[in-house]
């Protein structure tokens, strides 16, 4: 016996209390993976055929193994904390360097990059023009809080029953404001060139043809071909020259009451004018024109008043026979006829009035498809569109998927990244940098990056945190094991200094 066993022994037993020590204060660090002292046993000399007849001198510390299995997931408060479940690790980019970690908790710098509490940006695949995922080289993910563009509405779907046993308006013509001259009315929002929300209205009379049924369409609740008539000089030069006349004398420094109601007259005569002829083109009376014209006389001679004052008037005055942007026929199963009904889709141009900087007409495709006549109450089954307003940015999220969902106001959601996880052929070669941060190194084996659930990859989990994955109760009996090794260590010194002792003592 020799003192270097229980020196060995008493070293081994120091580390082993280092390991479970750190693993004990770590065990409330999110992310952080548990840490187990492994030991080989010390020979003084190599094999030499002795077999059996050399004792050992001690032992050493051979690795310090992280143990890289799964922590508790555990729900969080904060949108941006992030949980891994199974395999891989979150690749961050720091300074330029890349580092791995299973610590989850980020959240957005001033620039919009995910960071972690050290400014480590977590990496991922950016997003095109159109929101769809540019998956190569994976880059810091920032996420980019610009506001949606809008979307004009180009496609109404429709699909309803229309009661076989309803009966033919006892009203005619077609009034989009008398119930008694349509059997059923469907609204939905349609949007213009700059996202500004219209109501597109479709109305359905019942034809005295068996199984036709006519169909009317109104903008902002007035029949298209009156809103078309009173749209008329929304185009019309000498009506836009007016405007701007009058726009600039209002600007002038004093402003000129008589100018200005000169212009206001001006404009409401040019304006009169465009829109009795439209409105003589679309079938109207010329006692309907004369109201025009007197309404439009009336607005010039009205002091505050300003041009939309004026087409308000107009517009209220304007009287012309409904037009059916088309009809629907159905065949004796109730089935509708494609053959016998208007070119479907329809292509229905919905003016818009008042102007508001878009387009001054909004075409749009409307389909049936699905649509029937059975002796069932008339009733809608859905009817959609696909334009949207603008939206600005309120939440976003990541799914298992790891791609980064946004929300905006308008109710749209939109792709703003997609996190990568990466992984090892051997996570236990990989180097501890601190700050639950790994590095890769030869031992390691290069990294294996994906998007999460596939292959070897975990998937995510948003609004949640991985635990530590340390046993508390576990670390507590090793500390106890580790205790009495260190003690029983302590006695083979102990009795060797004894031994030690009795030698010097002979005489």
């Amino acid at each position: 016996m020799s003192f270097q066993q229980g020196l060995s022994g008493l070293n081994g037993a120091a580390k082993s209390l280092d390991v479970i020590g750190n693993n004990i204060a770590n065990a409330s660090t999110v992310g952080f993976k548990g840490s187990e002292a492994q030991f080989a046993d010390v020979y003084a000399s190599s094999l030499n055929g002795a077999g059996g007849n050399t004792a050992g001198i001690g032992s050493k510390l051979s690795a310090i193994a992280q143990q890289f299995t799964q922590g508790n997931v555990e729900a969080s408060d904060n949108p941006l904390d992030i949980a891994i479940n199974g395999g891989g690790f979150f690749r961050m980019s720091m300074g330029g360097v890349t580092q791995y970690s299973r610590n989850g908790q980020f959240s957005l710098d001033k620039d919009g990059y995910l960071v972690n509490a050290q400014g480590a940006k977590l990496t991922g695949y950016g997003v095109g023009n159109n929101g769809q995922i540019l998956a190569g080289a994976p880059v810091p993910i920032q996420i980019n809080s610009s506001d949606v563009k809008p979307v004009a509405t180009t496609r109404v779907d429709t699909q309803m029953n229309l009661n076989s046993d309803d009966k033919v308006p006892v009203t005619t013509p077609f009034d989009a404001n008398d119930p008694t001259s349509y059997n059923k009315q469907v609204p939905v929002d349609v949007y213009d060139t700059l996202g500004n929300a219209h109501v597109m209205s479709l109305f359905y009379v019942k034809s005295a043809t068996a199984g036709q049924w006519d169909v009317y369409m109104a903008s902002d609740g007035v029949e298209w071909k009156a809103q078309q008539v009173s749209a008329a000089g929304q185009g019309n030069a000498g009506v836009l020259a007016a405007r701007n006349q009058w726009a600039t004398d209002m600007k002038a420094i004093p402003p000129v009451a008589a100018t200005i109601a000169a212009d206001l007259a001006a404009y409401a005569a040019a304006a009169g004018a465009a829109v009795s002829t439209a409105a003589g083109t679309a079938g109207a009376s010329a006692a309907t024109q004369a109201a025009m014209s007197r309404a439009a006389a009336s607005g010039g001679g009205f002091t505050g008043l300003s041009p939309d004052d004026v087409d308000k008037q107009i517009a209220a005055a304007v009287k012309v026979p409904p037009v059916a942007v088309g009809h629907l026929n159905f065949d004796v199963n109730g089935a509708l006829s494609s053959a016998a009904s208007s070119t479907l889709p329809l292509v229905v141009n919905m003016p818009i009035f008042p102007a508001t900087g878009a387009n001054l007409t909004l075409p749009v495709n409307v389909g049936f498809a699905g649509t029937t006549q059975y002796g069932a109450p008339t009733s809608e089954k859905k009817t959609t569109q696909d334009g949207y307003t603008a939206g600005h940015l309120q939440r976003f999220s990541a799914g298992p998927d790891g791609v980064i969902l946004g929300q905006y106001s308008n109710g749209r959601s939109q792709p703003l990244g997609q996190i990568v996880l990466a992984n090892f052929q051997n996570p236990n070669g990989l180097t501890a940098l601190g700050n639950n941060a790994w590095a890769e190194t030869s031992a390691s084996g290069q990294p294996i990056v994906g998007v999460p659930n596939t292959g070897s990859l975990g998937v995510l989990q948003s609004s949640a945190v991985e635990n530590s994955n340390v046993d508390l109760t576990a670390e507590l009996v090793n500390m106890i094991t580790a205790q009495r090794v260190y003690q029983a260590n302590a006695q083979t010194i102990k009795t060797q200094d004894s031994v030690l002792q009795t030698l010097v003592n002979l005489r």
